[in-house]
């Protein structure tokens, strides 16, 4: 298949359009938004433009006569949507960048599979938009209405725009929630980079909520595995023997999906793995709990297995310990 990939400069979108390369063409588009060190966005489109499979186009998805040029040259079989400003935090210090990347950009991107329907419209969104519910883990058809940071709202209203589109135009769409992805070439703002750096750099460590968090760490491979297997499952209106818990809409070929690896780990567990695979012990700074952040995330995964009989499964140490590899070769350290 020729399949269209937003994002491919980014971290997920690097992995997942790599793994797509060994059997499908790949057309990938990317801002190179300056959020963090552009090189890193560079390197990975330098490693993708190796492979003869892969396209590269630099632009923004608020430009939406480039981006309608790309999409027409390209007549993408599959669109995986993954480009946004992201980052919870960040969305303090800017949140216009969120609304014109998530909104304005998803935007054009549904505009154009209206005008050219894609197979298989895919899209991600995050377990933030399931907020601090006190339920878990945290299932696609709980009620998430209550977002903490503007992020996890955008993301939010892509799903309900998409939902629209996928309702009024017949296209079929799934929306992915990501539940903190990490691994080999991962962004240099998010915990695990941000705590191998300042171990091997002789700093401390900034701990927040004082240690009393879980999160539901997903490693990228088993991501990018849940990405592809829904690939080829896209929902259709009406089909008949809907899955437990499935979100298939009533009015819509529509559903969202869970990726995660369903076993949250504690914070300082985490941290442990860390220092282990790095060999040596961090000084702690244990702070108060950051604004937006919320203690736990949890995900329900049993309509992801019922989908594509897959399950994300590799264990907090295993992946760190790759990651901790990685980070040791790219920087020489």
């Amino acid at each position: 298949m020729r399949i269209l990939v937003t994002g491919t400069a980014g971290f997920i979108g690097f992995h997942v359009a790599k793994r797509l390369l060994a059997g499908h063409e790949v057309v990938g588009v990317d801002g190179m938004t300056p959020y963090y060190d552009v090189s890193y966005k560079r390197r990975r489109h330098a490693s993708l433009l190796q492979s003869p499979g892969f396209t590269a186009h630099e632009t923004m998805l608020e430009d939406v006569e480039v981006l309608g040029r790309i999409w027409e040259e390209t007549a993408p079989d599959v669109v995986i949507h993954l480009a946004a400003q992201a980052g919870v935090r960040y969305s303090l210090e800017n949140p216009r960048s969120y609304v014109e990347s998530n909104l304005v950009g998803t935007f054009n991107i549904l505009e154009l599979a209206r005008r050219m329907p894609p197979r298989h419209l895919l899209l991600a969104s995050t377990s933030s938009v399931y907020g601090a519910a006190d339920k878990v883990p945290f299932s696609e058809t709980d009620r998430a209405d209550e977002p903490m940071t503007l992020y996890a709202a955008t993301k939010k209203a892509t799903e309900l725009m998409a939902h629209s589109y996928a309702h009024l135009f017949g296209i079929p769409t799934t929306a992915f929630r990501f539940f903190t992805v990490y691994g080999p070439f991962g962004r240099p703002d998010m915990a695990l980079f941000k705590f191998v750096d300042a171990l091997l750099k002789g700093r401390p460590i900034d701990i927040y909520n004082h240690g009393r968090m879980e999160r539901d760490f997903t490693y990228i491979d088993d991501l990018v595995e849940g990405i592809v297997r829904l690939v080829d499952t896209p929902p259709v209106l009406g089909e008949a023997g809907r899955h437990e818990g499935d979100t298939l809409s009533p009015v819509a070929p529509y559903r969202t999906v869970n990726i995660g690896n369903s076993d949250p780990v504690p914070l300082m567990r985490f941290v442990e793995a860390i220092e282990d695979a790095v060999g040596r012990k961090g000084r702690h700074n244990y702070l108060d709990m950051q604004p937006g952040d919320v203690p736990r995330t949890f995900a329900d995964t049993r309509l992801l297995r019922s989908l594509t009989g897959y399950q994300p499964s590799t264990p907090v140490r295993e992946g760190v310990g790759r990651f901790v590899g990685w980070y040791r070769d790219y920087h020489g350290v």
